[in-house]
């Protein structure tokens, strides 16, 4: 049996208690997308595509005073071990596509953009605990991305206790052993968007997993922003490009009238 904390009060990965694993943050276009984002945390890797605001496709689904959000979730096969297939209907993906969706609704300013819709496609790549955070914050770089105004960032991570010791970014074998927790807050207004539990935790614990969840949040909220910021001088980089040579042109012409 592997130990979740040792006497030195190290993980089992080597991390300490608090200790966030290895975070990445792709913004690298998706064929077709409007935004999209690729977050791996530790050996969690998730892709998320944003297509819209656009044109709600059915007046069943067109709402009048803002847009709708539609969220779909899909894991694949080869993420795990055992090389399960999950469909759209199975319990989980549901379960992982609606907490995103709840998540999301009150932060995304869908009032801008009424009879509207934007779709939010989420896929699970590789999973070692930590989905739902690693979904989250994917959501919220793709979403910013593809332009869609925000309220604020959403930043998530799960905690959980181990003999009365708090844990930060649980790995998929701590999850399977803790009673944890997953939280999501908006950095500047402080406030919890997101709690999810599957687990019993006591209250005085949950209370600690709260604050440190909000510290870590702060770092992954400076982690997305550079991210942001890195993708959209990346843009201007790519405009400035493109306006150039047509700048060069009109002061060629400029130089051929003088003379």
């Amino acid at each position: 049996r592997i130990d979740i904390l040792n006497e030195g009060g190290f993980r089992s990965d080597g991390r300490r208690q608090y200790e966030l694993r290895a975070m990445s943050f792709d913004s690298a276009p998706q064929a077709g997308a409007d935004g999209s984002a690729r977050v791996s945390h530790g050996l969690t890797e998730v892709l998320v595509s944003v297509f819209g605001p656009r044109e709600a496709r059915t007046r069943a689904q067109t709402l009048h005073d803002r847009a709708v959000l539609h969220v779909e979730a899909s894991i694949a096969p080869f993420s795990t071990g055992d090389r399960r297939r999950r469909g759209r209907g199975d319990k989980r993906v549901q379960e992982l596509a609606a907490t995103l969706k709840a998540t999301f609704e009150p932060v995304v300013q869908t009032a801008l953009y009424p009879r509207a819709q934007i779709d939010v496609v989420v896929h699970v790549l590789q999973q070692d605990g930590g989905v739902l955070p690693a979904a989250v914050n994917a959501t919220t770089l793709a979403l910013a991305n593809a332009g869609v105004p925000l309220a604020d960032f959403v930043c998530a991570v799960a905690g959980g206790v181990h003999a009365a010791a708090p844990l930060l970014d649980l790995t998929a074998l701590e999850e399977a052993d803790l009673p944890h927790a997953t939280l999501a807050c908006m950095p500047r207004s402080g406030r919890l968007t997101l709690v999810s539990m599957e687990t019993r935790l006591h209250v005085d614990r949950f209370e600690e997993i709260v604050r440190l969840a909000g510290e870590a949040g702060a770092v992954i909220h400076a982690e997305m922003r550079a991210a942001v910021r890195e993708r959209t001088k990346g843009l201007l980089d790519a405009m400035g490009a493109g306006l150039r040579p047509a700048r060069a042109a009109v002061d060629d012409d400029a130089v051929v009238e003088d003379e």
